[in-house]
């Protein structure tokens, strides 16, 4: 089994990637230590967890699940593995929703996103479609798809996953500024 290292790591989200028979391609240790707790001798079958439902256009993913007594949310994402091979990339992260709100809010001031864009920049980072989000923020398709273009223009990013990566980036750098002033009130106390 390869290893998927990333800079992911230290905030304790678990990055997978299955090809479209739901085998491991790659992951990260963080993953494979949520999905086997209690047991980090378990064997892991992708296929039988429960992390997907197969449709006739692919696989639908769960959006949250319990390890132990941490909840994590589930965000998947369809990547080209080369080759034209489908590959679904599943990023599970704990959830916090006091810091992810407090980083929204600085994320939406930071690019001067409206809070309708915010909103919709929330579902897709749960990992929604566009018909999705707009069922849920009682909208039209095109009118989301407006929104996240508009969003991706005021972030700088050109694709949904760029907007992905700019938030991903932010809750690290948030989350390293925590670590270190906790560092330093710690070696100053």
């Amino acid at each position: 089994m390869k290893t998927f290292e990333t800079s992911l790591s230290s905030s304790q989200s678990g990055m997978l990637l299955l090809n479209n028979s739901l085998e491991l391609v790659a992951s990260n240790q963080e993953a494979i230590q949520i999905l086997s707790y209690p047991d980090p001798t378990k064997r892991l079958n992708f296929a039988s967890m429960g992390l997907a439902r197969r449709r006739s256009d692919g696989f639908e993913f769960i959006k949250e699940f319990k390890s132990g007594r941490r909840k994590y949310v589930c965000r998947s994402f369809q990547v080209n593995g080369g080759k034209s091979v489908p590959l679904s990339a599943l990023l599970f992260d704990r959830c916090s929703v006091i810091t992810t709100l407090v980083m929204m809010e600085q994320f939406r001031q930071k690019f001067h996103l409206t809070q309708r864009e915010t909103e919709t920049i929330e579902l897709l980072v749960q990992g929604l479609t566009s018909k999705e989000i707009a069922t849920r923020m009682g909208i039209s398709p095109n009118t989301v798809k407006t929104m996240l273009h508009t969003a991706m223009i005021k972030v700088g990013a050109s694709t949904r996953a760029g907007v992905l990566g700019k938030i991903i980036g932010a809750m690290q750098n948030q989350e390293a500024g925590e670590r270190h002033a906790a560092d330093r009130h710690q070696a100053s106390g």
